[in-house]
């Protein structure tokens, strides 16, 4: 096997272990948030959670946040609500949708 292969089978094995590929940050998420998130999820329009509703979260933190960022950027109907694409936001970029959802999964936990 090539040193290359063998780095990268480490590189998957290691971001599979882990279950977040990616790190995110909530500091700068709490900026995204309070300048785009806040308004929905301050107040649960069109059922978005909470930030700090523990019982809300919980099943949503559960699936993971690569789940969670996923729906996030891409939007999703769901039985209680919808959240649009980049909560209506597309010059978001994903690294600033998924820092916001730590911010607030880090507030909900």
């Amino acid at each position: 096997m090539s040193r290359i292969f063998t780095g990268a089978l480490c590189a998957l094995f290691v971001c599979s272990v882990s279950g977040n590929a990616m790190a995110y940050n909530a500091a700068a998420g709490k900026i995204v948030y309070d300048k785009y998130c806040v308004s929905c999820h301050g107040a649960g329009i069109m059922g978005a959670p909470k930030v700090g509703d523990k019982a809300n979260w919980a099943p949503r933190i559960a699936q993971g946040m690569p789940t969670l960022v996923s729906k996030s950027i891409a939007g999703y109907q769901g039985k209680k609500g919808m959240m649009p694409a980049k909560g209506g936001n597309a010059s978001l970029t994903a690294a600033q949708v998924g820092d916001a959802v730590q911010h607030m999964v880090n507030s909900s936990k």
